[in-house]
């Protein structure tokens, strides 16, 4: 499933979306950067079954973290399960993207006129190599669940480097996720 430019949403709405707040579990803890300790920048909210992920990653001085490997410390996902509510946001750090926008999956065959912002499910188009992370809990590969691209706008979108792609895994069993992004 193509992910199309849906418009803007409520930042807080439980639908498929770049930017906003995040929904998260009682007792959740703002992630920060192993590298920087900076607050790290809520990028989007994906629903499944069940719950949702939750991406991160750093912006405080970009290209200094290592925020496009799964495993740095530069960025964080996690699978969360219902019920999730309005995360409080850190008052300091480049923590929210400056935009949010709903995420409208369409069949990857019909035709659109809406920008394709990521896809869901399939395989990863690697812009490098294939770089699938092993789930840290269990150490088996982890399953491809979408691929976000920088956004509609590149004043308010992520920054995957310019032109890069971001992919988001989950491993189910360990109710683990990981984020990585290429360019």
């Amino acid at each position: 499933m193509l992910l199309t430019h849906g418009g803007e949403t409520a930042p807080d709405a439980p639908v498929l979306r770049t930017g906003g707040v995040p929904l998260v579990p009682e007792g959740f803890v703002w992630p920060t950067c192993r590298n920087c300790d900076g607050a790290l920048q809520f990028l989007a909210h994906l629903p499944v079954d069940g719950g949702a992920v939750a991406v991160f990653f750093c912006q405080n001085d970009p290209g200094m973290c290592d925020d496009w490997d799964a495993g740095s410390g530069g960025n964080r996902a996690y699978l969360f399960s219902a019920p999730l509510t309005p995360a409080e946001v850190p008052a300091e750090g480049e923590t929210l993207l400056g935009a949010v926008t709903a995420l409208r999956p369409r069949p990857d065959d019909t035709a659109t006129a809406a920008p394709v912002l990521g896809r869901l499910g399939g395989e990863p188009d690697w812009l490098q190599n294939d770089e699938t992370p092993s789930c840290p809990s269990c150490a088996a590969p982890m399953a491809f669940t979408a691929e976000l691209e920088e956004g509609h706008d590149h004043t308010t979108s992520a920054n995957f480097g310019g032109g890069g792609l971001g992919y988001i895994f989950v491993c189910r069993p360990c109710e683990r996720a990981a984020f990585l992004w290429q360019r």
